[in-house]
Order: C-alpha cells, then sequence, then structure tokens
C-alpha cells in the first residue's frame, strides 16, 4: 500500500473531486458515514457525545458526523471553533446543515469557551484538526487539546488525532497533541502513524475505505509503501524440483566471540530455516564444541583466536556473507571487520557488533562495498549517524546514509523501515511485541543471509525477510503470547511462515 504525504493527500482528494466527478462536500459526506458507522457499531444511543470541531474540513467532518449521529438518536453536543471567522466552504456548509437539524446542541464559539463537563460516560470526537496540521498548536486551542487529555473520556479522532503532523513531528509540542483512544483514518494510514513515539496519541486504529479515486492512487508516485503479502508471493521463488544444495546458495556467517556464542547459533539456525543449501560460521576456537553441538548442520571455519574475530576469512566459496551478531568490539577485531568488508566479492548483511564498530570508526564508511545491507536498531543507527530526535529524524538519516553508501538499511522496530539508495521507504506490517527479545535481530540477519545466498538481490531480500520474520513471529505469539516468546520461537515457526509462501504462490 502506498502511504502519501500530506500534499499528496490534498492532490488525491482533489483528483478524486475532479475525475469521479464528486463534489467536495459530498466526499466530505461520505467519510463522515464512515466515522458514524464506526462510532454506532461500539456505542448505543444511551451514551453522550461531544464533538469539537475546527475551522477546516475536519472540523466540516466533525459537523457532519454530529447530524448523522444526533439522526440515529444519538444525544450531541457539537461546539465549532470559529475563532477569527475564516470556515472552509465544505465546513461552512456543514455548519448550515447543523443549524437546521434541531436534534443536535450546537454552539458557535467565536470568543469565550466554556468547556463541557467531559466524564467516563461522555465519547468525545476530535475533529478540530486533522492530516492539514503543519505546525505545534498553540493559544487555546492547546488548552483544549490539554483540558480533552486531562478527562476520564473515550477520544475518537478524526482521520489525524489534533496536533499531530502526518509526517515530521521531530519538533512538536507533545503536550498539546490529542491522545485518541481511537483513531478513524480515511483510506490510508499516515506515515507518522508507523513511529513508535506516536502511538500513544492515536490508540486503536481504525483505517476506514472512502473510495477515493483508484486512478489516481495509482498514478501517483510514493516515497513510503507498506510491504504486504502481495509483495511477497510476487517475490517468492518456488524450489527447483530437481534442486540440490549447491544450487541453493552457500552463505559465510562471521559471528559469536567467546562468551556471546548464542547470536552465531541462532543467525545460523534462522540462515538454515530459511532455505540455503549450506552456511559455514566462522567463529574462535572456544565456540567450536558449542557450534558442532547446537547447529550440527553448519559447516564450521575456526579462527586462529580462541576468544574473538581477528582473521578474515577468504570469500570466493560463498554467494553471501553476514557479519557482526555477537562479535565484540575488540579492536583487533574491529580491523578484521573492516578488513573483512573491504575483501567483499558477495553480497553482504552487517549486524550488531560490526555496526558498534562503523559507529566508533566513522571514516570507515567510505570503504564499504557497494549494495552493503545495514540491520541497526535505533541506538545502533544513532551511533552511525548521530542522536535523532524520533523516528522520523532517524529514517531522515538512514535514508542520506543508504545513498551515500548505495546501501540498504532497516532500521529495526514494530514497524521495520527498508531505506534503499533511490529513496524509497519500505515500512514492515508483520510482527509483534513479543518480539523484543535478545536475539530476535540475530534471527533476522540469518534470514536475510540465507535469502541473498539463494539469488535474491538486496532489496528482494530484505523486503521477503522483514515481513517473513514478522509473520513468524506472530504465528509464534498466537501459539505462546508474547509475554513468553523468545528468539528461538521465531526459528522455530519459519517453516510455518515459508510454508506460507509455498502453498500460495
Amino acid at each position: 500500500m502506498k502511504i502519501f504525504t500530506r500534499a499528496q493527500i490534498k492532490e488525491l482528494d482533489q483528483f478524486t473531486i475532479d475525475h469521479e466527478p464528486i463534489k467536495s462536500v459530498d466526499l466530505m459526506e461520505r467519510a463522515a458515514h464512515t466515522v458514524v458507522n464506526f462510532i454506532c457499531s461500539i456505542w448505543s444511543v444511551e451514551d453522550n457525545v461531544v464533538v469539537f470541531a475546527g475551522p477546516g474540513n475536519n472540523g466540516g467532518d466533525g459537523l457532519a458526523v454530529a447530524r448523522m449521529m444526533a439522526n440515529q438518536g444519538y444525544g450531541v453536543t457539537a461546539y465549532l471553533f470559529n475563532i477569527s471567522a475564516r470556515l472552509s466552504p465544505d465546513c461552512m456548509e456543514n455548519s448550515k446543515r447543523l443549524k437546521n437539524c434541531p436534534k443536535v446542541n450546537f454552539i458557535e464559539v467565536t470568543e469565550e469557551f466554556e468547556p463541557p463537563k467531559l466524564d467516563s460516560k461522555t465519547l468525545v470526537v476530535d475533529a478540530l484538526f486533522g492530516s492539514g496540521t503543519t505546525k505545534p498548536l498553540a493559544g487555546g486551542f492547546a488548552s483544549l487539546v490539554k483540558y480533552i487529555n486531562a478527562a476520564k473520556t473515550t477520544v475518537v479522532s478524526i482521520d489525524v488525532p489534533s496536533g499531530l503532523m502526518t509526517e515530521d513531528n521531530s519538533y512538536n509540542v507533545r503536550a498539546n497533541i490529542v491522545r485518541a483512544t481511537y483513531t478513524v483514518t480515511f483510506q490510508q494510514p499516515k506515515l507518522a502513524f508507523f513511529f513508535p513515539e506516536n502511538q500513544c496519541f492515536i490508540g486503536k486504529l481504525e483505517v476506514v475505505d472512502i473510495n477515493l479515486s483508484q486512478e489516481g492512487i495509482d498514478k501517483m508516485s510514493a516515497t513510503f509503501e507498506t510491504i504486504e503479502e502481495k509483495h511477497i508471493k510476487a517475490l517468492f521463488k518456488q524450489r527447483n524440483p530437481f534442486a540440490h544444495k549447491g544450487m541453493m546458495g552457500h552463505g559465510l556467517l562471521v559471528a559469536g566471540s567467546y562468551g556471546v556464542c548464542g547470536a552465531a547459533i541462532l543467525a545460523a539456525k534462522a540462515c538454515l530455516r530459511s532455505g540455503v543449501g549450506k552456511v559455514t560460521v566462522h567463529v574462535p576456537r572456544f565456540n567450536i564444541p558449542v557450534m558442532q553441538v547446537a547447529v550440527p548442520e553448519a559447516v564450521i571455519s575456526c579462527d586462529d583466536d580462541d576468544a574473538i574475530f581477528t582473521q578474515p576469512v577468504d570469500m570466493q566459496d560463498y554467494e553471501a556473507m553476514a557479519i557482526g551478531p555477537g562479535l565484540g568490539c575488540h579492536e583487533t577485531t574491529a580491523i578484521a571487520t573492516i578488513s573483512q568488508l573491504r575483501r567483499a566479492q558477495c553480497k553482504v548483511v552487517a549486524d550488531a557488533d560490526t555496526l558498534n564498530i562503523l559507529g566508533a570508526h566513522h571514516a570507515w564508511m567510505q570503504q564499504l562495498p557497494k549494495g552493503l545491507i545495514m540491520t541497526p536498531h535505533p541506538k545502533e543507527m544513532d551511533r552511525m549517524t548521530g542522536h535523532s530526535n524520533d523516528s522520523y529524524e532517524r529514517m531522515l538519516k538512514a535514508l542520506d546514509l543508504a545513498a551515500r553508501i548505495q546501501g540498504y538499511i532497516i532500521v529495526k522496530g514494530h514497524h521495520s523501515l527498508l531505506c534503499c539508495p533511490d529513496g524509497k521507504v519500505y515500512i514492515n506490517t508483520t510482527g509483534n511485541a513479543g518480539m523484543a527479545t535478545a536475539g530476535s535481530g540475530d534471527v533476522l540477519t540469518g534470514i536475510i543471509l540465507a535469502l541473498l545466498a539463494q539469488g535474491y538481490n538486496q532489496k528482494e531480500a530484505c523486503i521477503m525477510a522483514m515481513y517473513v520474520h514478522g509473520r513468524a513471529g506472530d504465528i509464534a505469539t498466537a501459539d505462546k503470547g508474547q509475554t513468553a516468546l523468545i528468539a528461538s520461537d521465531i526459528i522455530d515457526f519459519l517453516p510455518k511462515a515459508f510454508r506460507e509462501l509455498e502453498t500460495q504462490c
């Protein structure tokens, strides 16, 4: 699904109005119906409803919702904040319609505002400002938002919680954003909804279809796109019935210093469970007995040192390499790591301590192989690019880094982001909070390594690995719950995630 910016959303609305064709106020009516249908599916007519409407089109949506709910028997009080006497045309039209609806207690606020009592039996419909917000709320509107947030009431925000910007909230005033219980958004999620620091404002998200022009959606290019099942079906390669292990790729995994062998084990097992023909794991001598027992299917390559990675590996026999899980950041290891990356002649994924090493040696970024995949969590990303105020700023830095190194960066999180060198961002939609556990990232690295070794290009491998990793986590959670989930569980359910692809493609 394409995720459009604030400006593009406005363009798509206008395209729909021009090409359906439909009057803008009738499109607003259509949108309001979807909100009312959602509200009526949860709340009974005994509930009190208070609508706070701003002067723009979001306010017009709110006034239309107030009218429709009153006509269905709800007790509705609607406040229209017309402080500057500049209502949008459609908001003005809906205010006229509401004035002709005696079932609604309609109050137009032009100067003084006496706030109503809000309690647990009141449903607040937030229609102050929607996707058009471009700066932090201030003055009376900020005070009203704080009043709403302080009340023990359920809040339904129309399209976007008032005060939240659709993309960049790096310098927003968080105290002046409505904390919705539910957000009913039109047509598609907004980019800001995918960032963890904004979840407290969104509440439970409901995406409703208002039938915006499919032709307009198809024609409009988008920087941001969510990863859906149909993407993975299109990418997935069915195995040749006559395949042998030599045809399924040979991956090299450089991982696991002494005492941190678990990272190497998890990545190796995930790689094997993701279809690779063969994986060789390069570990220090002390880790060999553990690896041979834990992952008997893996080939073991022994470092000259007992405890750390010190010697780069000859790479001529491998289609892909992963380096970093549990590797450690000893200076000898750091030198060996950059030497290994410099000599890479195959596709490479760098994770964990490799990223920490690069974060401590920024000048080495210039020596990275083209097409490198990085899989940082937020702190690892910040070590490489500097502190970010929020996820949006971190994403921009990841895009800049991807362009500079001509590589691919997966910024891990509940909605992991793949930032590509061409400026595109792919947002993963699988996965859950149970996967917030040590070793989950090592599993992702192993999956990417397997897909690269099997011949998927970097973009394909990242998109598929993100989806399958999250899908395995979702299946595991359905079986074990979120609290008890560990990284090994994700590996155990990789076969079911891949089987879904095998049977659906």
